[in-house]
């Protein structure tokens, strides 16, 4: 306008940030937080109002919201140019109705120009050990897999929809040192077995910085309408992959037990993993989104802490 003043350098950089919205902003999302080290403004959505203090010290805007409950999530379209949904489904059925309550509140205001989901590879079901690519059609075993397909489906449709591009990373077990309940130590010092070699399974692994590394990749330059593996190098039995973490961390190795007796030991959802073998091809990943894995097997990632 004529005579109005220029805007100041601080207004102008703040008008180029990044605008992202964290949807289940736990672990990963936190390590996202750092990677952005406030280079972007991030909104991050809880449902639960005493974790407000901790998003605020580690850089995010917390949004209360359930997404449970339509009724609370009014604020979130048009909020942010990015989304990354980390929240997973309900507990129970087949379906994702919190990505669809997600979704009908993002569309209000026009869709976001990136969206990235954090699936499951338990999305394949059992492999037989069979490396595998992302062309490779789901076969889920268990309603917890068919939630993950569900949700899936929803968001490419949307994404096609309103245009919005979405990319979904299919993630395998994650892992840190600093990461409570997801490190092999403390499974080991529990003492409980693993399967005997004859009856074991391929499992797949990420370390927990390199996941949120790829999230933030995915949310510049993921492709529309495309599923990568978020997956490392690594081609590990189960019982190796406890090996491995024991002679690392100095613990004793786990025994062995067969098949037909991890039954009476292992709880149905830990049978549920023990059931389901494949290796990961994560060649799309490091090609489409150019991530530099960090720590490519658990060898170099199991006793990892970054700043």
């Amino acid at each position: 306008m004529p005579g109005s003043s220029p805007a100041s350098p601080a207004a102008s950089r703040r008008a180029r940030r990044g605008r992202l919205l964290i949807v289940g902003c736990g672990d990963i999302g936190l390590r996202v937080l750092r990677l952005l080290a406030g280079r972007w403004t991030v909104f991050a959505l809880t449902s639960s109002a005493a974790r407000v203090d901790a998003l605020r010290a580690a850089g995010a805007i917390p949004l209360i919201g359930n997404l449970d409950d339509a009724a609370t999530l009014g604020r979130l379209g048009g909020l942010a140019d990015r989304v990354l949904h980390l929240a997973p489904p309900a507990a129970q059925g087949r379906t994702d109705e919190r990505t669809r309550r997600l979704l009908q509140a993002l569309s209000r205001s026009g869709a976001p120009r990136q969206l990235v989901y954090a699936s499951t590879s338990g999305v394949y079901g059992d492999c037989g050990g069979a490396r595998i690519d992302e062309t490779r059609m789901p076969r889920p075993a268990n309603d917890r897999a068919w939630r993950r397909v569900d949700a899936e489906s929803q968001l490419r449709q949307w994404g096609r929809v309103t245009g919005c591009p979405v990319t979904i990373l299919r993630v395998p077990g994650i892992y840190a040192f600093d990461r409570e309940g997801g490190h092999p130590r403390e499974r080991l010092a529990k003492g409980l077995p693993v399967l005997a070699r004859e009856d074991d399974v391929y499992t797949n692994h990420i370390q927990a910085d390199d996941l949120a590394r790829a999230c933030l990749l995915a949310l510049v330059r993921g492709p529309a309408q495309r599923v990568l593996h978020a997956s490392d190098d690594s081609e590990l039995l189960m019982g190796d992959y406890f090996d491995l973490a024991a002679a690392l961390c100095g613990l004793a190795a786990p025994a062995r037990v067969a098949r037909a007796q991890a039954a009476g030991v292992f709880s149905p959802m830990q049978m549920s993993f023990m059931n389901e073998s494949r290796r990961m091809d994560n060649r799309r990943l490091k090609r489409e989104l150019r991530l530099r894995l960090r720590y490519p097997t658990p060898r170099e990632g199991l006793l990892a802490v970054e700043d």
